[in-house]
Order: C-alpha cells, then sequence, then structure tokens
C-alpha cells in the first residue's frame, strides 16, 4: 500500500520479503512496458495476503478450536429435518391460545359493562366526581385540587416501560370538546366504575395484558391502568376514541359508501369549506375492509378521482390520503342537481355488488349539501324500495333550515340519518352518529363479535428501540335494557392491546434456522408481523411512515409476482409454497439469494394467517445434542455467556415477581428448581446446555491469548465472539472496553449483530452462507450518508458435518482495527497502478485513497466495474423497496391543509363564530373573508418525504470465478486490470492500471431509484384489487329495527354556547 515504507515490511518475514520484491519487479515492468498486469504475481501476493489474515482470524477466534470440540459430539447428536408444515401447525395453535386469553378478558369486561347498564338508571342531576384523566393531580393556585382532578396515586411500572401508572384504578379522557359534567357522559362514567375490579381481575388471570379500556359511545374513554394525559402545546387532546379503527370495526359491519358533494354555487365559502372537513371525517371512519368513492355534482357529477368513474376502492390508509389530496381541488359553481347524483349513487352500488367484490354488507350514500329542493321519492322508489338496502345519510351545512325537511325525510324513508352542521366545531360529533345507526342491526342480534385490527403504533408504549407495534382485539356492548331493544343502542366498545412483540415470544426462532422467519397477515392480505416490515423511518428523529399499517404481503415478498403465497394465506388454506428470494440485509447494501420454503396455515379465532420461511440447504436442519444439567449449569455460570433477551426461553411475564429477570437467570432458577411458577422451554434449555458445555473450552483459549498478545504483532485484534444456533453468546476482549474502536459492537442497540426476536446476528447470516472453513470479511456499514467506518469484521461458520445439509452449529468470529487489516495488505505500487481489495458485493476495504473505504466499487472504477459486470465476475441484482420514503416536492398553503385536521379546523372556527355574532347579516362577505384568510395564503413549494416505490441494484461476486484480467477500450487509452479471489474469503484484489482515466464511462451507483407511474400505470394501481378475504360476520340489516330515530336539527343557540366558552379560554389562553 503506498506511503508505507520497507522498515514496516521487514517484520514480516522473508517470504514476505521475497513476494514485496517480485511484486516490485513485476509492477515496475508494467510501468516500463505498459504490458498487462501480470496475472500470476497478482495471484502471488493475494495468496500471500490470504494466508495472513487467515491465520490472525482463525488464531483470534478459536474457530478451528470450535469446530474440533463439536466433532468430538459428532457421534452423540441426532439430526433431524423439521417439518415445516406441522412446524407452522404447532406455532398457529400457539398464537390460538394466546389471542384466545386475550379475547376471554374482553369478553369478561363486556359481560361486567352490560350488567352494570342494566342496573343503571339514568340521572340528569347526577353529580359524580371522577377521575379525569387530564385533570388528576392537577392544583389552583391555592394547592386545591382542581374539580374531576383528585389526588390519584402513579407509580412507575417496568411492565408499561416504567410509565407511572395506577394498576388499582382506571381514569377517564374526554375529548377536549365535549363537557366534563356533560349528564351522559356523568351517568356513562358511573356506571363503568364498575369495571375497575374486572379490569384488575383479568391483569391478574393474565400478567402479560395491558391497556385495557372502554370506549363510550358518548365520547369518554376509560382505561386502565389510570395513567396521566397530557395536551398538547395547543391545550388539546385530539384523541377521540370513536375514531379509532378498533372502535369502528367493533361497533360497525363492513360497508360500502358512495359520498356525494354538492359543489352547486351556494356552496362557497365557509360552507365548502365545512363540507370538505365533513368528508374528510367521514374518511377518518373507515376501514380496510370498507369501500368508497367521492362524487362533486353540480350540474353535471365530477369523480373527486376520474379515474374511479364508475367503481369503489378499498378505504386504506393510502386511497384515503389520495383522494384527502383531490379535496382541494373542488370549488363551488353552477346548480346542483340532486337526482343526477343520486341516479348514480344507486347504480355504482348495485354494479359493484354483483362483481362479488366490495364488503358484501351494508351500503350507504352520504349526502352533504346545502339543501334540497325535492324529496325524490321516486328515484328511492326504483332503486331502493321496499327493502331500503341503502341508508342514506344526510347532512345540511349551514344554518338555515329551510330544507331540513326534505333532508330529513330522504334520511328517515331509507334507514339514514339526517343531522345539521353549522360550524366546523359540529363536524366530528355529527359525523359520528351514522356509526350508531350501522351499529342497529348487530346490537338488535345481540351478537358480540370479536375484532382485531392490523398492526399500528402506541408511542405510549415506546421502548429504546422506538414505537411499539400492537394489534387490538375489542367487543361491542350492548344496551341491554328491553325498552330500548328495537333502537339498538350501542354503549360503547372495549378492548385489549397485544403487542406483536408477544407473538414473536410464541416462535421458536431456533427452530426456523438461520435465515428463517415467521410472519402473520391479515384478511386483507396486509402484514401484521414481519422482519421485512419498516414501520418507521429516520430524519433526525424515528416518525411514522404514513402507510405503514397497510403493507401488503406482496410488498415484501414481491417476488411472488403472481402473489400465490399472499392468496394462499388470505384464503385461510394451509400448504407449502417456494421460490428463489433476494433477502437484503447489512442496511439493504448487500443481498443473499437462496431458495426459501414457505408454510402456511390459519390462526382459528382470528382473522391472521401465520406463515413460516425456511431456507434450503442447512436451514431447514437441526439437531440436538445431550448432556447433564449439572455439566450444563456449570458452564452457564462464566461470566462471557449471554443469552438472546428478546428470545423466549422462560416466560417471564406471567408472574410479576419473574418480570426482572433476564432469560439467563431464568434458566438458572429453572434449572436449579427455586422457581416452580417459571414455564420455560425445555426443548431449547437442553440445546442451550449442550451449546454451552460444547463451547465453554474457548473462554480459556481466549484467556491464554489475551495473556500472551503483549508479545506479539498482533495488537490489532480487539474482540472475538461466537454465537451458537440456540442464541447463546460469548463474548473476549483483548484490549479494555475503554479501549475498543467500535464502542456499540454487540451491545443492545446494535441491532444487526445480535440475537433478536427477528433474526441471527448479520455476521453469523453471511458466515453462514460462506464455503466452510473460510472467512467472511466486511466492513460495518454506518447509519448516516457517509461511511467511514474504522473495523473491520471477520466471522466463520461451524458445522457439524463436512456436507451443506449439515446444521450450522454456531459462528465465530473477530473484530480488528481497519488501520491493522490495512497494514496487512501491503503492496508495493506505482503511481501508475492502483491497487484495491474488495469484498463480494463491491465495497472497499482498502485503498491507497482512505477517503474510498466502505466505497461501492463502481463508483471508483465505474469502467472496471462495468467490464466485470459483462464478463460475468460480478452479477447485478435488481431489488425493488415498496416501503421507500423519497423527497418531494408539494405546492402547500399554510391554511388548506390545517382545516382539515379537525382541531385546527376547530381553533379556526372561533373566529368564524366571534365574527358571526358581530356581523351576521352580512354573512357572505364574512364568509368570503375568513375564506380568504385562513386558506387562501401564497402557494409554496416544501420538501416533504413521501411513501413511494423504488428500485435499486445490488452486487454479487460469482464464486466460480477466482481470477480474471481484461483491457477497457477507452477514448483515447487502454485500461488494464487484474482481479484475483484472495483464498478462504470473500475477497478480491483488484489491480488497476490508473494512467488510462476512461472518463467517458460514468460510475456505477447503488442510489435507488424512484418508480415513476404515468397517470394510466397509477390509474391502474388505484383500480387494481388483490384477493381479500371478508369478515365472516355482518349485520346489515334488521326487521325489528326502529328506523324512526333518524335524526333531527340540532338547537344552534344552544350548542354555540357550550362550545363558545371552551373555545374562547383556549383562544386568549394561548
Amino acid at each position: 500500500m503506498a506511503g508505507l515504507g520497507w522498515q514496516r515490511r521487514a517484520s514480516r518475514g522473508p517470504w514476505a520479503l521475497l513476494t514485496a520484491a517480485l511484486l516490485y519487479a513485476a509492477l515496475g515492468d508494467v510501468v516500463r512496458s505498459e504490458q498487462q498486469i501480470p496475472l500470476s504475481v497478482v495471484k502471488l501476493w493475494a495468496s500471500a495476503f490470504g494466508g495472513e489474515i487467515k491465520s490472525i482470524a482463525a488464531k483470534y477466534s478459536g474457530s478451528q478450536l470450535l469446530q474440533k470440540k463439536y466433532k468430538e459430539y459428532e457421534k452423540d447428536v441426532a439430526i433431524e429435518e423439521i417439518d415445516g408444515l406441522q412446524l407452522v401447525k404447532k406455532l398457529a395453535k400457539n398464537m390460538e391460545e394466546m389471542f384466545h386469553k386475550k379475547s376471554e378478558a374482553v369478553r369478561r369486561l363486556v359481560e361486567a359493562a352490560e350488567e352494570a347498564h342494566l342496573k343503571h338508571e339514568f340521572d340528569a342531576d347526577l353529580q359524580y366526581e371522577y377521575f379525569n384523566a387530564v385533570l388528576i393531580n392537577e392544583r389552583d393556585k391555592d394547592g386545591n385540587f382542581l374539580e374531576l382532578g383528585k389526588e390519584f396515586i402513579l407509580a412507575p411500572n417496568d411492565h408499561f416501560n416504567n410509565l407511572p401508572v395506577n394498576i388499582s384504578l382506571s381514569d377517564v379522557q374526554v375529548p377536549t370538546n365535549m363537557y366534563n359534567k356533560d349528564p351522559a357522559i356523568v351517568n356513562g362514567v358511573y356506571w363503568s366504575e364498575s369495571l375497575n375490579k374486572v379490569f384488575v381481575d383479568n391483569f391478574d388471570r393474565d400478567p402479560s395484558l395491558i391497556w385495557q379500556y372502554f370506549g363510550s359511545a358518548k365520547g369518554f374513554f376509560r382505561q386502565y391502568p389510570g395513567i396521566k394525559w397530557e395536551p398538547d402545546e395547543n391545550g388539546v387532546i385530539a384523541f377521540d376514541c370513536r375514531n379509532r379503527k378498533w372502535y369502528i370495526q367493533a361497533a360497525t359491519s363492513p360497508k360500502d359508501v358512495v359520498i356525494l358533494v354538492d359543489v352547486s354555487g351556494s356552496m362557497k365559502g365557509l360552507r365548502m369549506t365545512i363540507a370538505k372537513q365533513t368528508v374528510s371525517s367521514i374518511l377518518d371512519t373507515l376501514g380496510d375492509d370498507d369501500f368508497f368513492n367521492i362524487i362533486a355534482y353540480n350540474e353535471e357529477l365530477h369523480y373527486v378521482e376520474p379515474c374511479l368513474n364508475g367503481t369503489l376502492v378499498q378505504a386504506d390508509r393510502t386511497n384515503k390520503e389520495h383522494f384527502r389530496e383531490h379535496l382541494d381541488k373542488l370549488f363551488a359553481k353552477g346548480i346542483g342537481m340532486l337526482d343526477i347524483a343520486l341516479n348514480e349513487a344507486f347504480n355504482i352500488l348495485s354494479d359493484f355488488n354483483h362483481t362479488g367484490q366490495g364488503s358484501i354488507c351494508s351500503q350507504a350514500i352520504m349526502l352533504i349539501t346545502d339543501g334540497a329542493v325535492d324529496t325524490y321519492d321516486t328515484i328511492f322508489a326504483k332503486y331502493n324500495w321496499p327493502d331500503r338496502k341503502v341508508r342514506i345519510f344526510t347532512y345540511l351545512i349551514g344554518r338555515e333550515a329551510a330544507f331540513a325537511d326534505n333532508l330529513k325525510w330522504m334520511a328517515c324513508a331509507n334507514k339514514g340519518f339526517f343531522t345539521q352542521i353549522s360550524t366546523l366545531a359540529d363536524v366530528q360529533e355529527n359525523v359520528m352518529e351514522y356509526l350508531h345507526v350501522l351499529s342497529r342491526p348487530k346490537v338488535i342480534d345481540q351478537e358480540h363479535d370479536v375484532v382485531w385490527t392490523e398492526a399500528y403504533i402506541d408511542s405510549t408504549l415506546a421502548d429504546d428501540q422506538g414505537p411499539v407495534l400492537m394489534t387490538t382485539v375489542a367487543m361491542p356492548v350492548f344496551s341491554k335494557q328491553n325498552e330500548t331493544r328495537s333502537k339498538g343502542i350501542l354503549l360503547g366498545v372495549v378492548g385489549t392491546d397485544v403487542p406483536v412483540k408477544e407473538l414473536l415470544k410464541t416462535i421458536p426462532k431456533y427452530k426456523l434456522g438461520i435465515h428463517g422467519y415467521a410472519f402473520a397477515i391479515t384478511n386483507n392480505g396486509y402484514i401484521l408481523t414481519h422482519p421485512e416490515l419498516r414501520p418507521l423511518y429516520e430524519e433526525g428523529k424515528k416518525r411514522r411512515k404514513p402507510n405503514y399499517s397497510s403493507v401488503d404481503l406482496s410488498e415484501v415478498e414481491w417476488e411472488d409476482r403472481d402473489d400465490v403465497l399472499r392468496n394462499a394465506m388470505v384464503n385461510r388454506k394451509t400448504g407449502k409454497f417456494s421460490m428463489e428470494v433476494k433477502k437484503t440485509v447489512d442496511k439493504g447494501k448487500r443481498v443473499l439469494v437462496m431458495t426459501n420454503d414457505y408454510y402456511y396455515t390459519d390462526i382459528k379465532g382470528t382473522p391472521f394467517s401465520l406463515g413460516v420461511a425456511l431456507s434450503r440447504g442447512h436451514g431447514k436442519y437441526f439437531f440436538r445434542g445431550n448432556v447433564t444439567i449439572e455439566e450444563g449449569l456449570h458452564d452457564l455460570e462464566h461470566p462471557d455467556v449471554s443469552l438472546a433477551d428478546e428470545w423466549s426461553y422462560c416466560n417471564t411475564d406471567l408472574h410479576p415477581e419473574h418480570r426482572h429477570l433476564s432469560q439467563l437467570e431464568a434458566i438458572k432458577l429453572y434449572l436449579k428448581g427455586k422457581e416452580p411458577l417459571l414455564q420455560c422451554d425445555k426443548e431449547l434449555i437442553q440445546e442451550v446446555l449442550f451449546d454451552a458445555v460444547v463451547s465453554a473450552p474457548i473462554e480459556a483459549y481466549w484467556t491464554s491469548l489475551a495473556l500472551n498478545k503483549s508479545e506479539n504483532s498482533d495488537k490489532g485484534v480487539e474482540v472475538a465472539f461466537l454465537g451458537t444456533r440456540t442464541g447463546l453468546s460469548r463474548i473476549n476482549l483483548f484490549v479494555g472496553a475503554e479501549q475498543l474502536t467500535n464502542q456499540d459492537f454487540l451491545k443492545a442497540g446494535d441491532k444487526e449483530n445480535i440475537f433478536n426476536a427477528d433474526h441471527f446476528p448479520l455476521w453469523y447470516r453471511r458466515a453462514a452462507e460462506q464455503i466452510p472453513g473460510s472467512f467472511v470479511y466486511s466492513i460495518p456499514f454506518s447509519t448516516g450518508t457517509v461511511n467511514k467506518s474504522n473495523v473491520v469484521t471477520a466471522s466463520t461458520s461451524i458445522q457439524l458435518l463436512d456436507e451443506r445439509k449439515s446444521p450450522v452449529v454456531a459462528a465465530v468470529g473477530i473484530q480488528m482495527k481497519l488501520e491493522f487489516f490495512q497494514r496487512k495488505f501491503w503492496t508495493a505500487s506505482r503511481q501508475t497502478v492502483n491497487c484495491y481489495l474488495i469484498d463480494n458485493n463491491g465495497f472497499i476495504l482498502v485503498s491507497e485513497d482512505y477517503t474510498q473505504t466502505g466505497d461501492f466499487f463502481g463508483e471508483v472504477e465505474g469502467a472496471v466495474m462495468n467490464k466485470l459486470l459483462t464478463m460475468g465476475s460480478f452479477k447485478r441484482i435488481t431489488l425493488y423497496d415498496y416501503q421507500a420514503m423519497c423527497r418531494a416536492n408539494k405546492e402547500s398553503s399554510d391554511g388548506a391543509h390545517g382545516l382539515l385536521d379537525p382541531y385546527n379546523a376547530f381553533l379556526a372556527a372561533v373566529k368564524w363564530i366571534m365574527t358571526e355574532l358581530v356581523l351576521f347579516l352580512v354573512e357572505f362577505n364574512l364568509c368570503s373573508w375568513w375564506h380568504s384568510d385562513m386558506t387562501a395564503k401564497a402557494q409554496k413549494l416544501k420538501q416533504t418525504l413521501e411513501p413511494c416505490d423504488t428500485e435499486y441494484p445490488a452486487f454479487v461476486s460469482e464464486r466460480t470465478i477466482k481470477e480474471t484480467s481484461g483491457h477497457i477500450a477507452c477514448e483515447d487509452c487502454s485500461k488494464s486490470f487484474v482481479i484475483q479471489q484472495i483464498p478462504s474469503s470473500n475477497l478480491f484484489m483488484v489491480v488497476v492500471d490508473s494512467s488510462c482515466l476512461c472518463e467517458s464511462v460514468a460510475p456505477i451507483t447503488m442510489a435507488p431509484i424512484e418508480i415513476r407511474y404515468n397517470e394510466s400505470l397509477k390509474c391502474e394501481r388505484l383500480k387494481a384489487q388483490k384477493i381479500r378475504r371478508r369478515p365472516e360476520s355482518c349485520h346489515g340489516f334488521h326487521p325489528e329495527e326502529n328506523a324512526r330515530e333518524c335524526g333531527g336539527a340540532p338547537n344552534l343557540q344552544a350548542k354555540m354556547i357550550l362550545i363558545l366558552f371552551p373555545l374562547l379560554l383556549m383562544l386568549f389562553s394561548r
């Protein structure tokens, strides 16, 4: 390497000196005669370097000793091929039992809530001091507790991520826009107090439970354990339980909805703003099992998304956000022809129903208008009577009541509901009314359907790795009072959260092999859990991706172009599927090509299906060893032993006294018989004991090396490490902890390099794919855009038998200083020759230009890399990322999108209400002033990160090609190069003639390229309906339903008094 003198090389012995001399002479001839770089000399150098670096790696890792120790036990172990189908069925059964425990806890809450309500008589004058979650422990300036803010004892609890909670009581959150002491809320809070003892009893029965709650149809939210709620910077808590997916799914059946929006001239100004907010709020109430479309009308029909003319689309987040963006394009003009719009809506619903797509359950038309001149009974008679299968929900926008009767008649005649929305503050509460109507048939049937949500993020229980993925099990709560039966009164919904990591604990990772994994999807094909699901992105801090909860299985298992695996799982089948896959590792920079066998089945009692992926070859084999408990316990006591904390050797969640135990501590107590209540995986623990015994001698070996290390020159080796198939690890430091170059390596935050719930360490996985006996070397990639690592990791696999089908039982390795590694890569270079050391994925480990370390070779030597690809020495693999985030320049105004947030709109409404009180006689001018002030601000470009699809390359060397050389014809010169594999490694030496720059050939980069879809493709993607399975339960209608409960015009004066006071306080406090 340039800059290294003969003095530094002199200590390397006669072989190194001879090799250096030969290389000097040969490369000198190249310069003088401009002949081809001699392949034989490069091969000689590569062989010398390969032998030296392997000797160091083998010596300090102890790989030969460990291989020998496992060989000694070879005759005493039994090798088994994993039966994938039996494995996935067993895992599904375990998950079914776990889910059943959660749903039984919810069922007990339902029974208690319905019984408590049945015994309660409504008292409009009831005075009851309850624990308000926002006000608890708050005092006034005199030191007295605020009303509804009594002392509420809170203590940190490790089961709830050390949040201060009260595990004896629940408390109650009331949305900001509701009155804390409204009689309906006070009565509901009073009778629901009886849930406290059930909450506590459930937690005693199943200590793995986390949040339990009751969301009332009146809007309040009772949560256990009790916790303090903090408003945002505006003094607002935007949470309304009735807007959450778990509430809506449990309360209603799947539905097909057509939203009709009046855009005639009379809808200008504030009315159009309220109409848009109403549409947005309706979209909030639609879930993945629902389908919808939005049509604006005046003299003509205007599909908000013209591409979706005459059909409905699934109400997933992506589609709803797409429609929201198009709402900004609506503007008012002309005359409203409602008859045309109603005809179109009925035809769409009928045609779509006949396709067999959609919900095949409830159907509804949502009409948003400022008036109707007719009742349009002829249209209803033609399409909807006498069965009234399509419900009509009408929303009268504005204060005028002239057309209220017509709109109310339409709703009442078609089993719907009428409401009047006069202000932005009215929107959310009035939109919610339709959910209670749709819940009536289910309530009358008294069908307590259990629903499970898709995965979502709960930030309250965020751990060191960020927010936690959850699913919720929920059930509706009904009024059982006989006098209200035909009204079908929904009292609310109860539920409990289940962290997705709880599912992973039921999965024995050691049975899945090095590259194996388990995953689960919903009835819509969306991922519940999968190691490739990336719900967060980083830009300064971790943020949720907008569409993280609706990532389809086909977007991570994208090699299955025909969706064979996905569709079989959606249809709840049991079976097997195989395909070649390209799995990225090391932050997406590297790729492993392998064949996976997928086994799948359904999880009964849930909408989920479970899959297991096992890689062919060593990944499908498992072996059983056998040692005594005494032997194993002795070797587990060694201080260098650790176990995978995210693996479930013992269930430490069942009993509170075990929660503080690490897995290693739990195993020791279990084996010593000191904790009879501990439930542990006996099979896994037996194998842990075996690995502990077999790997124990390496501790003494490493210790002796450390003691003698000062006597040799290999002072760049800092860490030796070992991992086994049971998650057991051993680590030895050859330098003091404070002297480590890479302080994060093998620590809890170094997720790529430790055993976790999803995968084996990166160094283990890569070693397993390397030829047995050889080492894989790499430079760790940093998370930043610039990779300037200063260490090199080397690892090799340990196999039980000398064949491919033998299970990989362990992997060992070392981490050394990059400067030490580069010093070993000595070379005699001249000005006209560049020397590189690259790995099998094309990344530079050594270059004469230190700044190129860690770069992709194609970016530095594009012409040479292009030639290597042409010659077949390397191959390009195209990869796809359907969860990417791309930078986009979007036009935005300060006001427009803010109004679609209910609480920004809520605050903005104050300004309008105050104006109304003063100058209500000139409404048009005021609305125009308000509208221009709040929304017509100057458009500007704003750079944002948006979900996108990307395509990017990865590169991998061809194993059969060990060496090659070539010439590249450039514009005015010829560039020669030699590439030679370093023996027993994944490395290549590349020697390049630098006198010919060959600038006409562009660098080859690994930068992702956004896949841009033209309008036609965008339309096709919107229309594409993947196979999905409808929920088994449907309660669209009931003959006993009382359709006379169909709404009425609100009392504006009373509403304004209730709304204005808290809003004014909020406004002037800012």
